[in-house]
């Protein structure tokens, strides 16, 4: 059995559980990579990643380079005589970095490779629709995301799930996944395969504003997978044209409903207590929803002191 020592790099929340399983499996944690602290919130304070806070609170060594090709970082980097990298949420590596383990560098994604290759692969699997995703674990090679494959393992996706629900899903089982993985390379026993592109390949490209924006003339179901893929972040988007007033609003949750109607794409539909937006084929009720400077609040708590004119729509 080999004798591993792991540097491990991540950055954001998702990253903390396999850190912590890999603790709690008494791995030998010889270095974490992370981000350098960033400026948030009103003070714009100096914020440190979650993958730091979780490695401060266990004494680990913390490295934090802002340029991954800086000579200095490379040279701590080795001092750490590290055999195994580990990468969950973490940048691009150089050959420099990704090739200095004698056992290799391997990254846990989280789709099942090699479709949603990139940046936000749960939010496109549910923006497109997918019934089924899953992670893999690969090793690290010169492109993104391409590296022989190690392990997979599948997870259904609900119909009625957010990207939320759905990370919180594969940050598990991706832990789960990569103390199977690394268990495979401390007994020389991995089995890689290629990936194979073939046509049809989906990608999961960077989510922008562009790409966040709701389309109104597209199909009900394909509205509401946006909505749900992009929930709780960042959120799909629209203009709200309310009387004079034009304004960039945030959905967070709706419903759909089925009901073949007279109005208009993006015609807004007020009720009592409900507020529906008109679609091909019926319309998108909106359940959660944030206007410019003001809360994420229930379209019911809304409802009680906004008024809609009677033209009002989303475009």
């Amino acid at each position: 059995m080999r004798n591993l020592r792991i540097v491990f790099m991540g950055t954001p929340y998702f990253a903390v559980s396999t850190l912590k399983a890999l603790v709690e499996h008494n791995y030998n944690i010889v270095g974490v990579i992370t981000a350098p602290d960033r400026p948030a919130g009103r003070g714009q304070k100096l914020q440190e990643s979650a993958v730091k806070s979780y490695a401060k609170s266990q004494n680990l060594t913390v490295l934090q380079p802002t340029n991954l090709k800086d000579k200095e970082f490379l040279r701590d980097l080795k001092l750490l005589q590290a055999n195994l990298q580990i990468v969950v949420a973490f940048r691009m590596l150089p050959k420099a970095v990704w090739q200095m383990p004698q056992y290799g560098t391997f990254n846990l994604h989280a789709s099942l490779l090699p479709n949603y290759r990139g940046a936000a692969p749960i939010n496109w699997a549910i923006i497109n629709g997918e019934k089924i995703t899953g992670v893999s674990t690969f090793f690290i090679d010169e492109k993104i995301d391409t590296g022989e494959m190690i392990l997979q393992d599948t997870t259904p996706i609900d119909p009625n799930e957010n990207a939320g629900s759905l990370h919180d899903k594969l940050m598990d089982q991706g832990s789960a996944l990569v103390l199977k993985t690394v268990k495979l390379i401390e007994n020389n026993a991995v089995k890689t395969t290629p990936q194979v592109d073939t046509e049809g390949i989906k990608t999961a490209y960077k989510l922008n504003r562009d790409n966040c924006k709701i389309d109104w003339s597209d199909s009900m179901e394909a509205i509401y997978n946006k909505i749900r893929g992009l929930s709780p972040y960042p959120g799909a988007w629209c203009v709200l044209i309310n009387g004079e007033a034009q304004l960039d609003i945030k959905i967070y949750e709706s419903k759909k409903e089925s009901f073949e109607h007279a109005y208009k794409t993006g015609h807004i539909v007020v009720g009592k207590k409900e507020l529906k937006v008109a679609v091909s084929h019926g319309f998108i009720k909106i359940e959660k929803i944030k206007l410019p400077g003001k809360k994420l609040m229930e379209a019911e708590s809304l409802l009680n002191g906004y008024v809609f004119h009677d033209n009002a729509k989303m475009l």
